[in-house]
């Protein structure tokens, strides 16, 4: 087949309507083949015949979708140097739109002598193209329609983090030929639920084609969550019900047009910091045989080893121009083509090491905070790694929200009853200023979680006291053993009808504290009705009903779900729970009335001294609706209306003492969480006078609406 030149941008593999350019960038190469794969397997090499600035290409007439493809790149095999080239094994190309195919763990996937006593310095010439996934050219042209992003603003979003196979595998209103698949996430049922809870995100868990990590192949398990990227442009080939052959693009494409068809944004949850070749024992797919040096951080001193932010074997040279490049173009990718609305970025603080310590004002943000595309999407950090320093939270750019770790912290400590806590919540509560407010941020930079795939379902949290990792397979070493969690009594599934009532009720307020947060709430997917993980707070490598959601307990438990529900529309009646900007504590208004005031028990301001109060677990809070920050600056303030929130965290009931004066004359009574249903019907409602006392169960939450107030 004859080879023209073609040209050395854009990389990858790119379909023009009669032929496909090929293009592939690698400082060490010598030289480069493209390796085409027909419907047997057979292959045929052609060598790419130009070379510009180190990236090679070629263009092949008549070569359309498809086609499925790999490289073989010719370069220096010396470990110890850091340089790893082997073209006998079949690499996949970093820009590829969709790959055919899984890892298949034979020896040859690796590029030394698995065994040998030199491990890694012996090299392999196995041909490992039986053994590996291939790239397939696919089209761009897609039906998008009027397609359009919902663009919620920011203080109004509410995002679900669920996983795509997760979420639909056992849903039984689900075809069973979709369930676990994008398709099945598009499904009328699975949107209704959605719509219905009241989410205006989902937070997808990787969806970039990932690889099986070898040792768990070996015990039999695999990479359910996902974070371990080989392939930044394609999305996972096992997630498609429509094949294999480029189809998933299309399945993918039509999946965010039917979100945004209801009004629900994506997110994608995306892993830039490693990729799934591992330490310098891992295999050989991509990255590490097109060029090693360039794509990976070594160590000076030892070449052969990565650096490791990550705990993964390797991390991303983020130093290097092409891997930024190809970080930002997959990025500016899937929200030009693929029209996701933003991204969680994994360790995000191994994007920021430039040379070792965390700079958050590295390449890597600079490059986004003035491109024009990325910019204006939603961009989520996790804003921790495993490295020194790592800890980030609250250091982002002002582009960036961020996922809260010290709110989740804290809101666990304060329900499971945890002294000295109630400055801390307080600072949680009201979006993080603490945090966020210096850099010129808003409450919505706090992304406010109490559960994530990453830990126990909210089930689990108020039902162990320990973990119950053993389906891991690692001797239950694995996985965080400081929890924040209490099991009230009974450790796992009981029928005491006083510990499963105090459950349900923690789940109530720790639901309510995160629902009533400023900031943006994110619900882990199933939490909504009691999924369990049965203990197991690790649960990335468990493709089964362990992480899969039971939707059988939908019905089951019917009054979690629409208690949850209830609480999300509440959150979006009154803006006073989703404020743009910072309490300030002053009075607005021209008034003597402040935004916000916080009380004692006894209906008393609290003062300095009380915060310091390390047994306090109960506290009143006044949310002041008559002046909220407008959305425009220019615009009047959004009149809301004013509430009182109790918490009692204690492990007695209280009575509280209701404010008086200014605050409020009349109280209307409209949440519980000691009742079910924890919304108070309005015919049931009972009313307070300023001054009166109500008692408050232990371990709950009372909101009292303002009844006098004007306007």
């Amino acid at each position: 087949m004859d080879c023209w030149p073609g040209n050395p941008y854009p990389l990858g593999a790119t379909w023009d309507g009669t032929g496909t350019n090929f293009s592939l960038f690698s400082e060490a190469a010598e030289k480069v083949e493209l390796c085409l794969f027909d419907d047997a397997g057979k292959e045929e090499r052609i060598e790419l015949p130009e070379f510009t600035g180190y990236i090679w290409h070629g263009y092949l007439h008549g070569v359309g979708p498809g086609q499925r493809y790999g490289y073989r790149v010719h370069s220096p095999y010396r470990p110890e140097r850091g340089q790893r080239g082997n073209a006998s094994k079949l690499l996949h190309d970093p820009y590829a739109k969709a790959l055919d195919g899984i890892v298949d763990w034979d020896p040859a996937v690796f590029p030394y002598k698995v065994g040998s006593e030199k491990q890694d310095l012996a090299v392999d010439r196995k041909n490992s193209s039986r053994y590996v996934p291939k790239c397939v050219v696919v089209s761009p042209f897609f039906d998008w329609a009027n397609d359009r992003s919902p663009n919620t603003p920011w203080h109004e979003t509410i995002i679900y983090e669920t996983h795509v196979k997760g979420l639909t595998i056992s849903n039984p209103d689900v075809p069973p030929e979709l369930r676990g698949t994008y398709a099945g996430v598009m499904e009328p049922s699975v949107i209704a639920h959605l719509k219905d809870l009241g989410v205006t995100a989902i937070e997808l868990l990787p969806v970039h084609h990932f690889v099986h990590d070898h040792f768990l192949h070996e015990r039999g398990l695999s990479n359910y969550w996902g974070y371990n990227s080989i392939a930044y442009f394609a999305p996972h080939s096992e997630y498609t019900s429509s094949g294999v052959s480029g189809q998933q693009v299309q399945e993918f494409k039509q999946m965010v047009r039917t979100l945004h068809q209801s009004g629900i944004e994506v997110i994608l949850d995306v892993v830039y910091n490693h990729t799934g070749e591992g330490n310098h024992l891992g295999p050989m797919l991509c990255f590490r045989g097109i060029d090693n040096l360039a794509y990976y951080r070594v160590s000076a001193e030892e070449p052969r080893h990565y650096v490791d932010y990550t705990g993964t074997g390797n991390s991303m040279n983020m130093r290097h121009p092409h891997v930024l490049q190809l970080i930002m173009d997959s990025l500016r990718y899937w929200v030009l083509e693929m029209h996701v609305d933003g991204f969680r970025f994994d360790l995000a603080a191994t994007l920021a090491r430039e040379l070792h310590d965390v700079d958050r004002l590295s390449a890597f943000f600079d490059i986004i905070q003035q491109d024009p595309v990325l910019s204006q999407v939603k961009l989520i950090a996790e804003p921790w790694d495993v490295g020194e320093g790592g800890y980030q939270v609250g250091n982002f750019p002002t582009l960036w929200s961020e996922w809260n770790g010290q709110y989740r912290d804290t809101i666990r400590d304060y329900w499971r009853g945890e002294g000295g806590t109630l400055a801390e919540f307080a600072y949680r509560f009201t979006g993080s200023s603490d945090l966020y407010e210096t850099s010129g941020r808003r409450p919505y930079a706090s992304i406010n979680f109490i559960t994530a795939h990453d830990g126990f379902t909210l089930n689990d949290l108020v039902s162990y006291n320990e973990k119950h990792n053993e389906a891991n397979r690692d001797d239950n070493t694995d996985g965080d053993d400081h929890n924040r969690s209490w099991n009230h009594g009974v450790e796992g599934p009981t029928d005491d009808p006083g510990i499963v009532a105090m459950r349900s009720r923690q789940m109530r307020n720790m639901l309510t504290t995160l629902f009533l947060s400023q900031g943006i709430p994110m619900l882990l997917g199933g939490d909504e009705f009691g999924r369990t993980q049965w203990g197991n707070n690790n649960a990335y490598c468990q493709d089964n009903e362990i992480s899969w959601y039971d939707w059988s307990l939908a019905e089951k438990n019917k009054e979690l779900l629409e208690f949850t529900s209830e609480l999300i529309h509440f959150r979006k009646v009154h803006p006073v729970f989703r404020r743009r900007r910072f309490f300030m504590g002053q009075p607005i208004r021209a008034t003597d009335l402040a935004d916000i005031g916080w009380f004692k028990p006894d209906g008393e301001l609290m003062s300095e001294q009380d915060w310091e109060e390390g047994y306090a677990k109960s506290i009143g809070v006044f949310l002041n609706g008559e002046a909220i920050p407008s959305p425009d600056p220019r615009g009047q303030p959004i009149t809301d209306e004013s509430f009182y929130l109790l918490f009692n965290a204690s492990e007695q009931e209280l009575d509280f003492t209701l404010p008086k004066g200014r605050w409020g004359e009349r109280w209307e009574e409209i949440l519980n969480t000691a009742k079910t249903p924890s919304f108070v019907p309005e015919e049931e409602r009972r009313t307070y006078s300023a001054g009166e006392q109500l008692t408050l169960t232990n371990r709950s939450v009372v909101a009292l609406l303002r009844a006098d107030q004007q306007g």
